[in-house]
């Protein structure tokens, strides 16, 4: 009897089992991330993989209600500790001294994708808090973008799930489609990095699109890319400004604007990676790979609990009009770009 009654105490522990959810958002990132080693899986990525095995154990075996504190803890804190270790692949430097010019036309990515994103939307009477999302992704660095954005914007957890979901999944396939068409393009190694770094969703879709043009493209590419990772900072106090300017008077003080402390943690990781590590202390480049793994598996985790509220229902009626303006959005972009090289 007492062997029972101390296994219920364990099970009913609140720190145990807010360990419990933790672990359990990591082992379903780590399957994520063994998914995203096979064949096909290999090109949408850990962050992809892992959100489909949560949404399906979400069909199949419902909410671990149990484990709500632990998942909760890696939907929100882990994730936001990711932006901020994600903020080490941004080097200002190098934007500042090579890649005002690319900058530029990141700027206008950014502000054409959210545009005509929010134009196609309504046309199509799209589900807003998705579109928004989408078009962030979409002009700025795919998931890391929607995630840092999507508290500031009060987006809903499964919004922000389905959107992370539906930008790989996109993003995969334009740079596929980018590594057929390239060596039928008029462009040259480097201009056609600057077309994938402007155009492209994520660092990763970038990189798979331009290493087949060689290192010349890629590295343009990447420095294309990484200008409008640099969007993401200012971006994020603009949806802050406007979130205060949209809420009516009465309800000012009620509906204040988190401050997202973690985007402080992103700009010092950032400024650390630029101007410290490597000039200041010699920091070998192996390390700052672990490091970036380990930044990806943490928001791994993080979608993982993300994944754990989308419903099929929601992905059917809530998920196929967003989609659709995005592939629209990202056909325009891509054709845009390519012919003002």
């Amino acid at each position: 009897m007492e062997y029972t009654e101390t296994s219920a105490h364990i099970v009913k522990s609140p720190r145990l089992q807010w360990l419990a959810g933790i672990a359990f958002t990591f082992f379903i990132a780590l399957l994520g991330l063994g998914l995203s080693k096979l064949p096909g899986f290999d090109h949408i990525g850990p962050l992809a993989s892992a959100i489909l095995i949560a949404v399906v154990y979400r069909q199949v075996s419902g909410y671990p209600e149990k484990l709500r504190s632990g998942i909760e803890f890696s939907a929100k804190k882990l994730l936001r500790f990711a932006i901020i270790l994600y903020g080490l692949k941004l080097n200002i430097d190098v934007i500042f001294h090579q890649g005002l010019p690319l900058l530029v036309r990141g700027i206008g990515t950014v502000a054409f994708s959210i545009v005509v994103m929010y134009a196609l939307s309504k046309w199509l009477k799209a589900d807003a808090s998705i579109s928004l999302l989408l078009g962030i992704g979409t002009g700025v660095c795919g998931a890391a973008a929607i995630a840092a954005i999507s508290p500031i914007v009060k987006s809903k957890e499964e919004d922000t799930a389905i959107s992370v979901g539906l930008i790989a999944l996109m993003g995969t396939l334009f740079s596929i489609l980018y590594t057929v068409l390239w060596p039928l393009l008029p462009l040259s190694d480097s201009n056609y990095g600057m077309w994938a770094g402007i155009s492209l969703h994520e660092i990763a879709h970038v990189a798979l699109a331009g290493a087949p043009a060689g290192q010349d493209a890629l590295e343009v590419a990447l420095l294309a890319k990484l200008g409008r990772v640099f969007l993401l900072v200012p971006l994020c106090f603009i949806f802050m400004y406007w979130m205060k300017k949209r809420s009516p008077e009465r309800q000012k003080n009620s509906a204040k604007v988190e401050f997202p402390w973690f985007l402080i943690g992103f700009i010092i990781t950032s400024l650390i990676g630029s101007y410290v590590l490597g000039d200041i202390i010699p920091i070998p480049s192996q390390v700052l790979d672990d490091i970036s793994n380990l930044s990806i598996f943490i928001l791994t985790m993080a979608m993982v609990g993300l994944g754990l509220n989308v419903s099929f229902s929601a992905l059917k009626s809530r998920a196929l009009r967003p989609l659709i303006a995005m592939t629209l959005t990202s056909i325009l972009l891509s054709v845009l770009t390519f012919f003002t090289l």
